[in-house]
């Protein structure tokens, strides 16, 4: 459901004969109860949470089909929320496969991750598809400021080889809005809040306000600007002043967007000051401002990369020394598989975190994990001989009955993704290799 008709605000006025009058108390100026309620019930969201660098997949892999399995070593801190999701077993991207291009899986498997699509090999020149989470973000940006955001934890490069040959852009991102056109993650929280809130201290309802006004005022300058010199244009400037303007009009129409939304209650927050030393406490910190952008209906799309592919980064937290990457070659080594286990572990430690901010966290009479659908896991299988089928994914939320490991039978991941969509009210007929639907999730 959509609540078409804007109320009017008490304070409008009627300006005209040198009058100003305020308009009486009218139908208009008010909604119900019920009616905000039925408008945060229709919302849905989506969020994607993407691990590196594969997983020792005995210790991922439910022992047991079907519900009331017994969880297993890496799932262990998403215990408590075993009702709130599923594990999924044999699903394959067979596009990240090598089909004659040779090394650079780790490059493939995470362009590929929300496309289903086989990228093209180069350093320089681009070749993916449309990613599943910007599909989404298409139809569901229209109602929001932000229409996805993309965050990360590793400093992203997206120009030059990072890969055997691929370009940098296949490693750093998982999110495509076109086969050309990859979108950069953010990694610093004080950026993500600055584009939240802008470049206030604080994201409360005055700070947030008074950004509004000052934004207003400038597009009212620049509007009445454009027109002024407008009919002085010839026709080549005038098409580029349009599609100008076009785009001008898109920040208004996110403007009263956020002057809707700013009744919304949100818990005070400082802007950060930068990137926190420890792994969970910067986790976390992201995390919490990508389920404040949430609960604010600032955006309702959003990608999370615990790190990036062929990352070597170290986990001190866990024990471990030895860099991530590296130590996904474990060539079988016992004491190799237990350290990457530790840190898989410790990355579903964080996917857990968010669980229980979205869980705690009321949207309506529901809370956000309710109305959101998240797809969890890594692109890879086993990291050492870099496996692209039977992939550790988990999909969760409040959209369908969880408590469930299920056996997909070898379909391409691309077909959960158009379920997935399926069940957010985005229907599309094809993404990247899929053979159809996929049976069981809902």
């Amino acid at each position: 459901m959509m609540i078409t008709r804007k109320p009017l605000g008490r304070r409008t006025l009627l300006r005209g004969l040198g009058a100003s009058l305020a308009l009486p108390v009218l139908e208009a100026m008010s909604t119900t109860v019920k009616a905000a309620e039925a408008a945060a019930a229709s919302r849905k969201r989506l969020q994607v949470l993407y691990t590196p660098n594969g997983m020792i997949m005995q210790n991922w892999s439910p022992a047991q089909l079907g519900a009331d399995y017994t969880i297993s070593p890496i799932l262990k801190p998403l215990e408590p929320f075993r009702d709130k999701f599923v594990v999924i077993k044999n699903l394959d991207h067979v596009m990240a496969e090598a089909m004659g291009d040779g090394a650079g899986d780790h490059a493939r498997c995470c362009a590929t991750f929300l496309t289903g699509v086989h990228i093209y090999k180069s350093d320089s020149v681009l070749l993916n598809g449309p990613s599943m989470d910007q599909i989404v973000a298409k139809s569901f940006g229209q109602y929001t400021q932000i229409a996805s955001m993309e965050l990360g934890l590793d400093q992203p490069s997206m120009v030059g080889s990072c890969d055997s040959g691929y370009s940098c852009a296949y490693n750093n991102t998982m999110s495509w809005t076109g086969p050309k056109t990859p979108l950069p993650i953010t990694v610093n929280p004080r950026e993500v809040f600055e584009r939240m809130f802008g470049d206030g201290d604080l994201a409360d309802a005055a700070t947030r306000r008074r950004q509004l006004l000052r934004q207003a005022s400038l597009l009212d300058f620049v509007a009445e600007d454009a027109k002024r010199f407008a009919s002085n244009l010839g026709a080549g400037d005038r098409q580029k002043l349009e599609e100008y303007m076009t785009a001008v009009r898109d920040v208004e129409r996110r403007i009263q967007m956020a002057e809707t939304q700013n009744a919304v209650a949100l818990p005070q927050m400082t802007r950060p000051s930068g990137i926190p030393e420890s792994f969970s406490a910067y986790s976390r910190m992201m995390i919490d401002l990508q389920v404040l952008a949430m609960q604010g209906d600032l955006t309702r799309v959003g990608t999370f990369m615990f790190g990036r592919e062929s990352g070597a980064r170290s986990y001190p937290e866990t024990g471990v020394a030895d860099g991530h990457h590296p130590l996904s070659h474990h060539v079988n080594n016992p004491e190799k598989m237990a350290n990457l286990t530790k840190i898989n572990t410790y990355h579903m430690e964080q996917v857990a975190y968010y669980f229980q901010k979205m869980a705690e966290t009321k949207d309506g009479e529901a809370s956000l994990l309710d109305s959101t659908m998240v797809l969890a896991g890594a692109s890879l299988a086993d990291p050492n001989r870099h496996e692209h089928r039977d992939l550790p994914i988990i999909v969760g939320g409040g959209l369908f009955k969880g408590n469930r490991h299920i056996d997909a039978k070898s379909v391409p991941m691309s077909n959960l993704m158009l379920t997935m969509m399926d069940t957010l009210g985005v229907r599309e007929e094809k993404l990247g290799d899929s053979s159809g639907r996929m049976a069981g999730l809902v």
